[in-house]
């Protein structure tokens, strides 16, 4: 299926999306890779088998203060 030398990793694959861009889409969201998945803006993605991945951006997760940010916000004892 893929013609890329190296061969683009297999859907059942771990790197899975290391495979080659074949269709971008952006303006809907979504991209074709070699490996016959579509992976979609939000990390999603569709596996040739039907199989749905759900979103597993790590963005997603809440974001920490920085320690700048902490020591600013100390507000000295009267």
């Amino acid at each position: 299926m893929c013609p890329h030398t190296p061969r683009c990793p297999d859907p059942e694959e771990p790197d899975r999306e290391a495979a080659r861009t074949v269709v971008s889409h952006p303006e809907q969201g979504w991209s074709l890779l070699c490996n016959g998945i579509v992976v979609f803006e939000d990390t999603g993605e569709l596996l040739p088998g039907g199989t749905a991945i759900p979103p597993h951006r790590p963005t997603d997760l809440f974001a920490l203060p920085s320690s700048s940010a902490v020591a600013s916000s100390h507000i000295p004892a009267a």
